[in-house]
């Protein structure tokens, strides 16, 4: 635990309940743990709702984290004033989404309009901003082909519509799960749909690729983002926004030229534009009926939301905290 972390740790003496992970490699249990503290520049948060997601899976263990620890996760709450709040993943350590109340910088504590419910709130933070922010980078252009990689998952579902809103004329969902894809695209959310795993995952994306992808979405990267390109056209834009089918590729440079490859740090952004970005996404759901799947915890039933997200849900999940 550093430093700057002891005064809000370990000042006040009063718990609370929390799902906290106590080591590397163990999983988060429900138990008490020392009420955050104010201090200067962050704003206390009577927790309501939390989200999980996968990162907060992946990065509960990774180098750098301070335990014990509260589960990172995102939110909406009160902050003391009464204002209704959504807060990121960024809760000053070892504080996190999953307790009574939490400890976050002030600049990434944002007003929930009134006409927004918890769980779109949350779902538009994280997963909606890594949809959106790098799909406006590849500056989709009318009727063009777009793939998204990991489809299936709360941001693949969201990047699905709004490549859709942005112009695009025909999308693309492809995942591991062909029974999870055939649901999406029943709902009209992809054009087609493309079960990787098989024999040979570029021949199967060719196949309903047309002329080939003009942009493509990767939640995965791995060898899915390499098949991918292999059904790209010439011109075609590569956005790299996750890691979950692997971080090293072995890429031959003949599959990349007439193309363009970017990795697209969504969290890097300042507060004010990730803020700016949640309140558009805010307004084009209610105006374009943006759908995803969802499912709801009581914060007793944590262990159950946590294996349900390392598991891979298909849907966002949430816990609520109310009385």
């Amino acid at each position: 635990m550093g430093a700057s972390d002891e005064p809000s740790l370990r000042s006040g003496g009063c718990m609370m309940r929390a799902a906290v992970i106590a080591e590397r490699g163990l999983p988060p249990v429900l138990q008490d743990f020392p009420e955050p503290q104010a201090r200067e520049g962050a704003t206390l948060i009577k927790v309501d709702t939390a989200g999980l997601g996968g990162w907060d899976v992946l990065g509960a263990y990774r180098l750098g984290v301070q335990f014990p620890c509260v589960i990172r996760g995102e939110g909406v709450g009160h902050a003391p004033d009464g204002r209704r709040v959504y807060f990121g993943e960024r809760s000053v350590a070892p504080f996190g989404a999953w307790a009574e109340r939490t400890l976050v910088p002030t600049e990434e504590v944002w007003d929930v309009p009134d006409d927004v419910d918890d769980a779109l709130a949350i779902t538009m933070g994280i997963a909606g901003t890594g949809a959106l922010l790098p799909l406006e980078q590849a500056r989709i252009q009318p009727g063009e082909t777009v793939l998204i990689l990991g489809a299936t998952g709360t941001l693949g579902q969201l990047a699905l519509q709004l490549a859709r809103i942005l112009g695009a004329g025909r999308v693309v969902g492809a995942a591991r799960d062909a029974a999870a894809l055939e649901r999406l695209r029943a709902r009209g959310l992809a054009d087609a749909v493309v079960a990787l795993g098989g024999t040979d995952d570029a021949v199967a994306l060719k196949a309903v690729a047309g002329e080939g992808f003009d942009v493509v979405l990767d939640g995965v990267c791995g060898a899915p983002m390499l098949a991918a390109l292999k059904a790209t056209r010439w011109g075609a834009r590569i956005l790299t926004v996750g890691t979950g089918g692997g971080r090293e590729v072995k890429l031959d440079i003949a599959d990349l030229l007439f193309r363009t490859l970017s990795c697209v740090g969504t969290g890097q952004r300042s507060a004010s534009d990730r803020e700016a970005t949640w309140r558009r996404l805010l307004r084009m759901a209610h105006e374009h009926r943006i759908t995803f799947d969802h499912v709801g915890y009581r914060f007793d039933q944590m262990p159950d939301a946590w294996a349900s997200q390392v598991a891979g849900p298909h849907a966002k999940i949430t816990a609520s905290l109310k009385a």
